[in-house]
């Protein structure tokens, strides 16, 4: 019951850290350069995270959540809005 419960509370945290990229990608970019591949990368990077804890009892809760919140702010980094940001700031 325990493991159902933890797969279920991180599938809900997978999607809405999910739906938050592609809220907050969508009102700066637009429907015309919106990121597809990087949505992508990050649905399936979720679900090999959930898959993971799902098959291995011994990773805990939060390091499955941290490391899928890394992994957005790893896959957000990347996007055209944020590069255009840091060349600005550098610039």
């Amino acid at each position: 019951m325990k493991k159902t419960v933890q797969t279920t509370l991180l599938t809900i945290f997978v999607i809405l850290a999910t739906t938050s990229f592609s809220y907050a990608q969508f009102s700066v970019t637009g429907n015309d350069n919106f990121p597809f591949f990087h949505l992508g990368c990050l649905i399936i990077g979720g679900l090999i995270i959930i898959s993971l804890k799902r098959k291995y009892a011994q990773l805990h809760m939060s390091e499955a959540i941290g490391s899928f919140a890394l992994y957005t702010v790893l896959v957000a980094l990347f996007t055209v809005p944020v590069v255009d940001a840091l060349k600005t700031l550098i610039n």
